[in-house]
């Protein structure tokens, strides 16, 4: 049994994908008489089932997970079907490493076997480690050996993970090459090598901002099918992420329940939105855009960070004001560039909006 398997302390302040949706997947098992792959713990159609929400026969109703285009997750889980790995890229808050987790706990019942990328990701990290007190002891053993998520992930057939693959570096990226082509991790110190087992395979995370920090080589791009996450294609379907997410985070870290939340989350998201794309909603005006990318999840941290303001020091409705210094946060990045990119638009959008002037007079408090 698992760690995740096992079930989450009552305290766990966030619980893996597959603990926190242990009766869905347990409810999609049950109703699941498609074909599995070697393997998995559902077919694909129930993976994509657990991953966009739908009803069951037995009346379960599995809540959507992921809220976007059908196709790019039918491409996704048909990608790890195959012997190719699977690169998800785009753009920050593309909820790709959320996409990530559930497939993982989809298909393998375990979302845990991760590796973090960063500049100081070692070749350990991807590949395996060693238990320094036994090794100057026994010399290399298999109880000296420490095996990583991937290694774990070959020799148990689950799911790895990768997180910002491009912030790896590049040598230590191609240690992935002879994994997912040869199925295949030696261990030279011991003469032995870690054969993958079917339903082993990886999927791994890019911002497509980092492109050319440190790119993946030919050889290793050739083992993944890349699927690019768009962003929320209207303004309605961003409200809806938001507000499930902000509602689940609310409910997690145990805050009072806040009333009349929505057309503060329908102004952050009409805010951050304008301000990505350069243009009023209806087309009608150009806005100057900052550098801050203002991503879907910097917008739920906003309004989550609201939201305790509103249950802990206010009178439990959410207002302009609980929200103000976190949009002000969140565009202002640079004091002077950004600054004045968002007095230009408090100025010339927010100003004049119909139903906009107490957030209007709430950011300028901020700011000034």
């Amino acid at each position: 049994m698992t760690p995740s398997e096992a079930g989450p302390p009552a305290d766990v302040l966030r619980p893996h994908a597959e603990q926190r949706h242990a009766d869905e997947l347990a409810a999609l098992a049950r109703a699941d008489d498609r074909v599995r792959p070697p393997g998995w713990r559902l077919s694909p159609w129930a993976v994509v089932t657990y991953v966009l929400g739908g009803g069951l026969d037995d009346g379960t109703l599995v809540s959507p997970k992921y809220i976007g285009d059908r196709r790019v997750v039918e491409v996704a889980v048909a990608t790890l079907a195959t012997d190719r790995a699977l690169l998800l890229v785009g753009a920050p808050g593309t909820a790709k490493t959320w996409l990530a987790e559930h497939l993982a706990a989809a298909v393998s019942g375990d979302s845990t076997l991760l590796v973090q990328g960063t500049a100081g990701t070692s070749e350990d990290a991807v590949r395996y480690g060693w238990d320094y007190a036994r090794l100057l002891s026994e010399g290399p053993s298999r109880r000296a050996l420490v095996p990583g998520p991937v290694m774990t992930a070959m020799a148990e057939g689950r799911i790895a993970r990768v997180e910002e693959l491009t912030r790896i570096p590049s040598e230590v990226q191609d240690a992935l090459i002879t994994i997912l082509s040869e199925k295949t991790l030696p261990v030279p110190e011991l003469g032995e090598e870690v054969q993958a087992r079917r339903g082993f395979n990886l999927i791994a995370t890019a911002n497509d901002r980092d492109r050319g920090v440190n790119a993946p080589s030919g050889a290793l791009r050739r083992r993944f099918n890349t699927v690019v996450m768009p962003s929320p294609a209207t303004a309605e379907e961003e409200v809806d992420i938001v507000a499930r997410r902000v509602d689940e985070l609310g409910r997690s870290l145990g805050l009072p329940e806040v009333s009349s939340g929505m057309q503060e989350i329908r102004r952050v998201v009409t805010v951050f939105r304008e301000l990505r794309r350069g243009a009023t909603e209806d087309g009608r005006a150009e806005v100057a855009s900052p550098g801050a990318p203002l991503s879907t999840a910097e917008a739920i941290s906003v309004l989550t960070q609201g939201m305790a303001l509103a249950a802990h020091f206010g009178d439990g409705v959410l207002r302009p004001a609980d929200v103000a210094a976190g949009v002000h946060g969140a565009v202002v990045q640079d004091p002077v560039a950004d600054g004045v990119v968002w007095r230009e638009y408090l100025e010339t959008v927010a100003r004049d909006r119909e139903g906009w002037r107490e957030f209007y007079r709430a950011c300028r408090e901020v700011g000034d």
